[in-house]
């Protein structure tokens, strides 16, 4: 019998979280699921642990060669039966009635797509964050291409749009040959429902918490580099050239690609620093000046504040 819906796990070096996930996705109230944990060539115990689970609901996919979150994502999404499938980080969680709330809220809007709050855990025993406005989330019913591209500018706000984690109805993604791009390291769950909402997909907004975000001490253990941002902006530059993209869609993509390039601005000037190249350094402050003033806060305290708007954590 078809579940309703299908977890996509991807792991890596993950076996000190993995439990925490797997079991919170079999903890959904109202819907039945299957969980596909995908390991991405860990050489911890994470396929091991993964394979230990009793519950026929669970399924591993062991991959043999290392493909990155986007890679392993995309290897979940072939095994996966469900009508619906929701990716689900390796370190993070889900609430009990999460699946049945989105459903029940995309099937009411004839949608294919959806998306919902998320609270922020620290583990380091700092309070709980939640990362929308409940009030805003409800106000904004479904989430638009214009309104997911300008929630995704670098500089703007500590968390955007980028760290939602969508559900999708499986065959919208099947007909339209939507995978994600396993060339970006980080970006890639933007770039995957950027085109879904490009393609005309219907995404609504279920404005209640349903996935929980945990924040490790040392989760995020290395920092955003210049690769990553030119990586970004190939990706941007290309879905740009797929895409037609007309009114307020267009100015948030501008809004985006400057922002873009004064990440990359930002990271060549730290790199020239670090190598202690004043002359490059210069050149690159005269050509984008305002990326100097990012340097008004420690350099590694402002890489990793960028590390956290791309939801860049260590793993696959």
């Amino acid at each position: 019998m078809q579940p309703d819906v299908s977890f996509v796990i991807a792991a890596h070096n993950a076996e000190a979280t993995l439990g925490r996930a797997i079991d919170s996705a079999l903890a959904q109230q109202g819907v039945t699921v299957e969980v596909i944990v995908v390991d991405d060539c860990s050489s911890d115990a994470t396929v091991g642990f993964a394979r230990a689970y009793a519950d026929p609901r669970v399924r591993v996919v062991a991959l043999e060669n290392n493909r990155g979150p986007g890679g392993a994502r995309n290897a979940g999404l072939d095994a996966a039966r469900g009508r619906w499938v929701a990716v689900l980080d390796s370190d993070d969680a889900v609430l009990p009635d999460r699946l049945s709330a989105m459903i029940g809220r995309a099937e009411a809007g004839s949608a294919v797509m959806a998306v919902d709050n998320i609270v922020v855990i620290h583990e380091d025993g700092r309070p709980q964050d939640i990362m929308f406005a409940e009030g805003y989330l409800e106000k904004l019913g479904q989430l638009t291409l214009a309104d997911f591209i300008g929630g995704n500018v670098v500089f703007e706000t500590t968390f955007n749009f980028g760290y939602m984690k969508p559900i999708f109805l499986r065959e919208y993604l099947e007909a339209n040959e939507l995978r994600y791009d396993e060339n970006l390291r980080i970006g890639e769950d933007y770039m995957l429902l950027a085109d879904a909402l490009a393609l005309g997909g219907n995404c609504v907004v279920e404005p209640a918490v349903g996935y929980a975000y945990h924040v490790r001490n040392g989760s995020i253990s290395r920092v955003l580099e210049l690769h990553h941002v030119e990586a970004m902006q190939r990706a941007d530059a290309a879905f740009e050239a797929r895409n037609r993209l007309g009114g307020e869609a267009k100015k948030a993509f501008t809004r985006r690609a400057r922002s873009l390039s004064q990440a990359a601005s930002f990271l060549s000037l730290v790199m020239h620093i670090k190598q202690r190249s004043p002359l490059k350094a210069v050149r690159t402050a005269l050509k984008d000046p305002a990326a100097v003033r990012h340097l008004r806060m420690p350099i590694e305290v402002r890489l990793r504040r960028f590390a956290r708007q791309f939801a860049y954590r260590s793993g696959t």
